[in-house]
């Protein structure tokens, strides 16, 4: 009896109960009916608190109705026992034979064990990183690239039709202080007070020099104020290859760029302004033109065109807000850094006077800081960027699965410190390196298996006896749910210690159960139905470690 199956059974007990008195069984859900691991596994395989939930609301005492449902399941062939604790808890039991089918559902589902429907055919926008085309991507830039691209394959896991999406901020005065800083290097002067420091700049410059016609010499003989317009427009184009090129040697590639400019000179913030004014949330004082976001929850009336006719910064989420909806994104999550927590109120009033729901249609993913240790000490400058530890920092130090791993494990909402001493360790003290090893394990467990004669033309789930057998059992049928939640959370560090768990139950079972016969011992089904489980174990942690963007060896 694999998961769904003994939810399918507690539903059809539980409508069943409810029926007999009374109660119209289509006012229960599926989402009523939950089924958990318990963590003191003496109290079973699984355990549901569906009678509490529900006795109040149908007006039934939870402890007996828990009970009658109990003797219901028992009724149920591969359930060994069902039995009531405390007030109204169900602790079920599965017979072996039953609870160990579940290593041939996994193998036999392959990747798409763990893949759910919660957003099947929902079209999602995940907006991330979009760091200003100013510099290297940063540390906490590279947080969002292992997050964002987590949470899309995650979300694409559940069914969602996921596009991943950077916005390309080339609107405003950090652009022209990066053109500023280019010119500045390019006529040998030092950065301005207000701009970019760092060796990058100096490689920037240089390639503009050489790509411009005619070299460094036609550069300078040109005003500097169209000198300057020509470093803003290659160092720009300069600056984001380098960081896409980046992103993609971090297995991170975007499926649309959207260039702030772009907004404001094709009349899309004018759209935007124009679809508010209709609906009536637009109004004139002082000059400017405001919108009237009070009335949607934020501190205050935000200025949209500034009494000189500029745009104010607002504009340009007005009409990148609009312009995805037009696109038909239904849900739309931006992941933003510490620094934007401001933003949440005004973004959120901004969904509403569209007339769509906040926390729905727009999310916003506020994300803390990553501290970088070394030897027990922070690690602060980067040689290239001079100010900041970029991504190729972090990568050059412990490699791109470590990184992307270690960014991930941690909940987005809290600052973390990265050890990197640490998880350039192969031991079992380095996360990653614990989990990649169990894959690795079992994959060698196969090979050896082949060379014994083992394989799996057998499956008895009966002989799958041992204790750590359960264990293991019990922690692969969780990774449906665990995949589920980190999607309905928006948390994939859920995944990664999950699979550390799963890893550690492995781990344990490798020690006390042989999958090949002891010297010339015969093969007997208990070997061939252990494959199964070493094979199943493996697939859920190919499976996992692919949501995260990390990849499972097969040696190490």
């Amino acid at each position: 009896m694999n998961p769904a199956e003994l939810a399918a059974a507690l539903r059809g007990a539980v409508t069943a109960t409810a029926a007999r008195h009374g109660v119209d069984p289509t006012t229960i859900t599926a989402e009523d009916v939950t089924l958990e691991r318990p963590r003191n596994r003496d109290h079973g395989d699984w355990a549901s608190n569906v009678a509490l939930k529900l006795g109040k609301r149908l007006s039934l005492d939870p402890r007996e109705f828990a009970t009658e449902v109990a003797a219901a399941l028992a009724e149920v062939d591969g359930i060994a026992s069902a039995e009531v604790a405390g007030p109204g808890f169900l602790n079920i039991r599965l017979d072996a034979a039953a609870a160990g089918l579940l290593a041939q559902v996994i193998v036999e589902k392959g990747e798409s064990y763990g893949h759910g429907v919660l957003y099947d055919g929902v079209r999602i926008n995940v907006e991330f990183v979009s760091a200003n085309p100013t510099g290297p991507l940063h540390i906490g830039g590279t947080r969002w690239a292992a997050v964002g691209d987590s949470l899309s394959r995650i979300f694409e896991a559940q069914g969602g039709l996921v596009t991943r999406e950077y916005y390309f901020n080339d609107h405003g005065i950090q652009i022209d202080r990066f053109a500023r800083s280019l010119v500045a290097a390019h006529v040998g002067e030092p950065a301005p007070e207000d701009g970019y420091g760092g060796a990058y700049i100096l490689e920037i410059a240089a390639r503009v020099e050489a790509d411009y016609p005619g070299g460094a010499a036609a550069l300078r003989d040109l005003p500097r104020d169209q000198a300057q317009e020509v470093f803003r427009e290659l160092g720009v184009n300069l600056m984001f290859g380098e960081v896409k090129a980046s992103l993609h040697e971090f297995g991170v590639d975007f499926d649309v760029f959207t260039h702030e400019n772009t907004l404001h000179e094709s009349g899309a913030v004018q759209r935007a302004i124009a679809r508010l004014d209709a609906l009536g949330h637009i109004f004139e004082a002082d000059g400017a033109t405001w919108l009237r976001t009070t009335e949607f929850g934020d501190d205050k009336d935000r200025v949209i065109l500034k009494k000189d006719g500029e745009a104010a910064y607002i504009s340009g989420d007005l009409a990148y807000y609009l312009d995805k909806r037009e696109r038909g994104f239904e849900r739309n999550i931006i992941l933003l850094g510490a620094d934007h927590h401001g933003y949440v109120k005004r973004l959120m009033a901004m969904t509403a006077a569209f007339g769509d729901v906040p926390y729905v249609n727009l999310e916003i993913l506020i994300g803390q800081q990553v501290n970088l240790l070394q030897n027990g000490e922070p690690v602060r400058m980067s040689k290239r960027a001079g100010t900041v530890v970029t991504l190729e920092d972090l990568v050059d130090v412990v490699g791109v699965d470590a990184a992307r791993y270690a960014l991930v494990r941690s909940s987005i909402d809290s600052s973390i410190d990265i050890d990197l001493d640490l998880l350039t360790k192969q031991s079992n003290d380095n996360p990653v390196f614990y989990v990649q090893y169990a894959h690795a394990r079992t994959r060698a467990v196969a090979r050896n298996a082949a060379a014994s004669g083992v394989d799996r033309a057998v499956f008895d789930a009966s002989t799958l006896q041992h204790e750590t057998e359960s264990i293991l059992l019990g922690v692969l049928a969780e990774f449906p749910r665990i995949a589920l939640q980190a999607a309905e959370l928006r948390e994939p560090h859920r995944v990664a210690r999950y699979l550390e768990d799963l890893a550690g139950s492995y781990h344990r079972w490798y020690d006390a159960c042989r999958v090949i016969p002891l010297g010339d011992g015969a093969v007997e089904d208990v070997h061939r139905t252990r494959l199964w489980l070493n094979d199943a174990t493996g697939q859920v942690l190919r499976n996992g470690l692919g949501l995260l963007g990390v990849s499972a060896p097969d040696k190490m």
